[in-house]
């Protein structure tokens, strides 16, 4: 395995760890308890699975989500395209990163406490400048996340998961499941592996790549190379991020006992310091800084070069465009984790997800098999998710 294919998996696997990926997989353990292996598969269908169709579909486009979203129609598709770009920027995937990170560094952090009415505010304005500045340089995004960050994170999370699963499977208990119905348990962790928005992300984020990769190549390498390499490297990024979702999910099914009624922000934090205790604060706190940095770094990239090329028509540079995107991050990014995550639910993940997923389903049939089909299985799923959220 060549160091330049391996450095772009692990920045795909930064990319897609996130804020949700983070807390959502402990949820199913705590959850699902004794069964945490069939929620895991749930979870693992949609939250790792899916982002992977959809990273090889976009790859078959060539990286372009206008062609992607195109075979809708030109308006729809660029209806759908602005949509994705504010959730996945500004209205929900952003800020929800932003607060969760707060949350789960407040105890490390002596100056910040709940009655300081401005922490969200400074927290926010450092957390975006340190985007920022790992943003601002497109050409070396990649290397960033693959070089720097995703080996980091990763020391990390197997500094915790290692020792959690240790001390886990020789004295601990595991953590009685809150239901033993076993369709349901995997129905509510497949539905949970939506709210982390990865297949949305997929799409967009093999945008960036692919451009990325054809700058580091400066036109010496083909269509086909660039499409094996991204191919390759996504599947290098998903099976860290399957590996790292189930050493997660089995953490909390030994450590989360007395931790259900808490705030998904904190999970981690709680289980990461009954693992390592407060001597291992750096090491959580790298962890959440990290994961939720490195999918920042990737969402701003991307909302920046969609501003940048289609919104203002190259009129502003991609760094103007870049400090226009985090500053309409700022707002949400104060409210609190609760109020964005309530954004996370309803229309956008029981409607918007399943057209989503037919979307790129049809796309690739259309790619791979020549399946031309594409408004109408769109609308039917449309028409089905909202009589079935309505009713």
């Amino acid at each position: 395995m060549s160091k330049h294919l391996l450095t772009t998996g692990l920045a795909i696997f930064s990319m897609f760890f996130g804020a949700g990926n983070l807390i959502y997989p402990l949820v199913t353990g705590i959850t699902a308890g004794q069964y945490t292996w069939i929620g895991m598969i749930g979870f693992l269908l949609t939250a790792a699975f899916l982002p992977l169709l959809g990273l090889i579909s976009m790859i078959f486009f060539d990286g372009d989500y206008d062609s992607f979203f195109g075979r809708l129609g030109n308006i729809p598709g660029k209806i759908a395209v602005f949509l994705s770009m504010m959730i996945i920027g500004p209205v929900i995937a952003i800020p929800r990163i932003v607060t969760l990170s707060e949350i789960m560094i407040q105890p490390f952090i002596p100056w910040f406490t709940e009655q300081n009415p401005y922490q969200s505010l400074l927290f926010a304005l450092i957390f975006l400048a340190i985007t920022f500045l790992a943003t601002y340089q497109e050409n070396k995004i990649m290397a960033v996340l693959g070089n720097i960050i995703s080996p980091i994170l990763l020391g990390c999370l197997g500094v915790i998961v290692t020792k959690g699963l240790y001390e886990g499977i020789q004295y601990k208990e595991i953590i009685a499941a809150s239901t033993t119905n076993k369709l349901t348990i995997f129905t509510e962790n497949f539905i949970r592996g939506y709210e982390t928005l990865d297949l949305l992300g997929a799409i967009f984020f093999a945008s960036i790549i692919i451009s990325l990769l054809k700058m580091q190549s400066k036109g010496t390498t083909t269509a086909k190379q660039l499409s094996e390499t991204g191919l390759e490297a996504g599947l290098i990024g998903v099976t860290l991020l399957c590996f790292v979702y189930i050493g997660m999910s089995t953490l909390s099914i030994y450590h989360g006992h007395g931790l259900e009624m808490l705030d998904a922000g904190q999970l981690f934090r709680e289980i990461a310091l009954r693992i390592l205790g407060s001597h291992g604060t750096l090491i959580i706190a790298l962890a959440v800084l990290l994961a939720c940095l490195s999918t920042a770094i990737a969402l701003a990239a991307i909302v920046a070069a969609y501003i940048e090329h289609e919104v203002m028509c190259h009129t502003v540079t991609y760094i103007q465009s870049l400090i226009i995107t985090l500053i309409a991050c700022l707002p949400l990014s104060i409210f609190g984790l609760e109020k964005v995550l309530m954004l996370t639910g309803g229309p956008i993940v029981y409607i918007g997800y399943p057209l989503l997923i037919t979307l790129t389903l049809c796309n690739l049939g259309y790619k791979t098999i020549g399946f031309t089909y594409v408004k109408v299985p769109v609308l039917l799923t449309g028409i089905i998710a909202t009589i079935l959220y309505v009713y």
